[in-house]
């Protein structure tokens, strides 16, 4: 039907254009009787087309402004202006046919989102590979995916994978995912064939939730645009009582027709839903799907941030923060790879974290044999000559706990980690400690929004109070509200609404309350869509809240190019119609103004479409690459960071033992500091570039020096003790210079995450450090 619809408009204005130009060559080879005659045939099918659609809108109980265009046409027939009706059938003809292009480009990005919607999987069974519809894909399944197909369900990969995101993210560049992370379906492999375990059916998977959201958006209207056809219908009484008038008082029926020819209420009827629905499609562009116009416009009016914590201003998912490890029998990066060996078949939400982790490092893992899940204890097998037990404290260690697990319990306490024991070959060797660790795009989203136009933010959040307060301060909200319940959210948002419009972000079924509450609920749906999706007036499939600042600026813009195009249409409009009330403009003459002028605010509108500014930054291909290689470096240092913290614990008074740290010294030198000063030759030019100056790189400089001086200073303290006893109070100064170090560290890899790897768009370098 849609097909049918644009070949009519296109047939349409092909058919009253030739009758036009037809008839103005006639006239210039002095032949005006055939110039009128094709002129009158051109103006008799506008007449015909403007009536049967003023008819259907009177069946259908509809008001319609095409009564003018009625009028006029048997107007200019009527006082003999044939070029005038002509005119008046072009132009409709062009406002039809540019409405349907103009709104079939600005639906570009979301249409194309639907279309591509996966409809069939292929699943292993017993080492065959058949093809199913993705409807019959169970959790569980093992799905392949080969080179150029897309995803068709949610899941966990089995390998490592080259993604492209760029259906659901926008961004062009590949993204390499290793194994157990999470893949989404709507993405494209775009390296070689990939396993992955099927985590939600096709229905509940990412791709599925967008194409809803898309059909939502696409089937409501913004309350600007339906106020424009309001008043596009009180535009019709208004034109006839002046033509009305203008024939009453000059007593010459040509001004009347001149009136009602240069009358044109295009620039509510259609420059305004163009600029809005462009709005729209900018804001799916960049990885936001807006459910229709009045979504946008509440967007654009926005002025109080509330946010919840988990998965929106964190990351919503466990990842590894520590390795501590038992005794000195076993190294940490042994444990680490012994565990997720074990972990890597497991589907606990907990086993991709120690997973990731090994992996981000750069171990090797085993497949693992004999595996077992103890049902409420944990997991165990065999993973080469050791026998790995993984599980609850009171499994691994016994009910009676040494002092090495009170102390992880009380850092576990204070940090808000999660404690998950390990054993090897049945004696306990250590604990990961999993976080649910800050988005490093975070900090600069918020300030992003206040750059925006965002007046206060909230951060509002069923957690304690000491982590909620601990998460606000790094992020840079203005208020916390912890310990909130659902209902206690549902009173925030009340209150808060008295400083402003309220747009509530969250990613959880327990938001969903808040998010119907606010002005305008905004919901996190990277990982698939949720209750909160369905709840929200916006929609971020990108794992990057700062699209939220981009979404917002885009609204605002569409919201004031919408509002340009209605004032400079009808104002030109008005001007025209009292011009042609006075005698100034002549039915023909008219007729090519109100064309110039429906042309003018349609144009006007379609600027919304085009790029506008956003605080999203965009990165050569060549920085985008070089930051990866830089973030696989920095990943690959982390143990000896962590290393320094175990060494520091380790050391004693009582025996004096340096070799430890004399090991650690040369695994600084050798392997930290190259790493640092490949940061401060490439990574800091590169952050430059990105954010245009050198200022936002100083303190990361700083830092680079200051880990120098450090590790300096761990050598010369060690070569000054090399021919002499060394005394507990040297042990002290080690220790001393050990913690300091690491807070240095840990400090600056969140300094990195924040400044630089959170630029990576896509998520190409911007996961965590571990």
């Amino acid at each position: 039907m849609s097909r049918l619809r644009k070949d009519k408009e296109a047939l349409l204005f092909a058919a009253s254009t030739l009758l036009l130009v037809l008839g103005g060559v006639a006239w210039l080879l002095s032949d005006a009787t055939l110039a009128s005659v094709l002129w009158i045939v051109g103006t008799v099918l506008g007449l015909v087309f403007s009536a049967v659609t003023t008819v259907r809108a009177v069946m259908r109980r509809e008001p319609t402004v095409d009564v003018i265009a009625v009028l006029a046409l048997a107007g200019a027939l009527a006082v003999n202006e044939p070029f005038a009706g002509a005119m008046i059938t072009v132009m409709l003809a062009s406002g039809q046919l540019l409405e349907a292009r103009a709104a079939a480009r600005a639906r570009r990005e979301l249409s194309l989102l639907v279309e591509r919607a996966p409809r069939t999987a292929r699943r292993r069974i017993e080492g065959a590979v058949v093809e199913v519809p993705v409807d019959d894909v169970v959790l569980g399944d093992r799905l392949l995916v080969g080179t150029g197909e897309i995803v068709p369900v949610d899941g966990r990969l089995l390998s490592t994978a080259t993604l492209d995101e760029s259906a659901l993210t926008g961004e062009p560049l590949p993204v390499e995912r290793l194994a157990g992370d999470d893949v989404r379906s709507g993405v494209v492999n775009s390296g070689p064939p990939i396993d992955f375990f099927a985590t939600a059916i096709a229905a509940e998977s990412t791709y599925a939730g967008v194409v809803r959201l898309v059909e939502q958006a696409q089937a409501s209207s913004a309350p600007f645009v339906r106020a424009a056809d309001r008043f596009a219908v009180l535009f019709v009484p208004f034109t006839l009582v002046l033509a009305g008038a203008t024939w009453a008082l000059s007593a010459d029926p040509v001004r009347a027709v001149a009136v009602l020819v240069v009358a044109t209420p295009c620039p509510l009827l259609l420059a305004a839903p163009i600029a809005i629905m462009s709005g729209l499609s900018r804001a799916a562009s960049v990885g936001v799907v807006i459910k229709g116009g009045g979504a946008l416009e509440r967007l654009a009016g926005g002025r109080v941030m509330l946010f919840d914590k988990t998965g929106t201003l964190t990351l919503g998912h466990p990842v590894l923060s520590d390795v501590v490890t038992a005794s000195d029998l076993m190294d940490a990066d042994e444990v680490l790879r012994l565990a997720a060996s074990l972990d890597q078949v497991s589907a606990h939400v907990l086993a991709s974290a120690i997973v990731t982790g090994a992996t981000r490092r750069g171990f090797v893992l085993e497949m693992p044999e004999e595996v077992e899940e103890v049902h409420g204890y944990g997991l165990q097998g065999i993973v080469g000559d050791h026998r790995v037990k993984l599980g609850k404290a009171s499994w691994i260690v016994g009910d009676v706990a040494p002092p090495w697990v009170r102390q992880v319990h009380r850092r576990a306490d204070l940090d808000g980690s999660l404690a998950v024991f390990v054993a090897v070959d049945d004696e306990p060797a250590g604990v990961f400690l999993l976080e649910d660790a800050i988005r490093p795009d975070a900090p600069r989203m918020v300030r992003a929004l206040r750059m925006a136009g965002i007046t206060r933010v909230v951060l509002v959040t069923g957690d304690r109070a000491d982590i909620a307060n601990m998460v606000g301060r790094i992020v840079g909200v203005d208020t916390v509200l912890a310990d909130c319940d659902p209902a206690e959210k549902l009173t925030a948002i009340e209150r808060e609404s008295e400083h402003g419009a309220t747009i509530m972000v969250g990613d959880g079924i327990n938001d969903a309350p808040a998010l119907a509450a606010a002005s305008v609920g905004a919901a996190l749906a990277s990982r698939g869509a949720t209750a909160s999706s369905q709840a929200a007036d916006v929609v971020l499939t990108v794992d990057r809240v700062d699209a939220l600042a981009d979404a917002i600026l885009i609204a605002r813009r569409s919201k004031e190019i919408a509002l340009q195009a209605v004032l400079v249409g009808m104002g030109l409009s008005l001007i025209a119609m009292v011009a042609a009330a006075f005698g100034l403009l002549p039915p023909a003459v008219g007729a090519v103004v109100q064309e110039a002028i429906d042309v003018l605010a349609i144009g006007i509108a379609m600027r919304a479409v085009l790029p506008g500014k956003i605080h999203t930054i965009a990165m050569p291909a060549a920085d985008i690459a070089l930051a990866v290689r830089l973030r696989a470096e920095h990943d690959a240092v982390l143990p000896v960071i962590e290393q320094i913290r175990s060494v520091a614990d380790a050391l004693s008074t009582h025996d004096c033992d340096l070799d430890p740290v004399s090991t650690l010294l040369d695994r600084l030198e050798g392997e930290l500091l190259p790493h640092e000063r490949a940061d401060e030759e490439l990574l800091v030019p590169l952050v430059g570039r990105a954010l245009g100056g050198t200022d936002a790189t100083v303190a990361m400089s700083r830092t680079h020096a200051e880990i120098e001086q450090q590790v300096s200073k761990l050598r010369r303290l060690l070569r000054g003790l090399d021919d002499e006893t060394v005394q507990p109070e040297d042990v002290v100064e080690f220790r001393r210079l050990l913690y300091g170090l690491y807070a240095v560290l840990r400090l600056h890899n969140a300094q990195e995450e924040e400044d630089a790897f959170s630029l990576v768009p896509g998520g190409a370098a911007n996961a965590p450090a571990d």
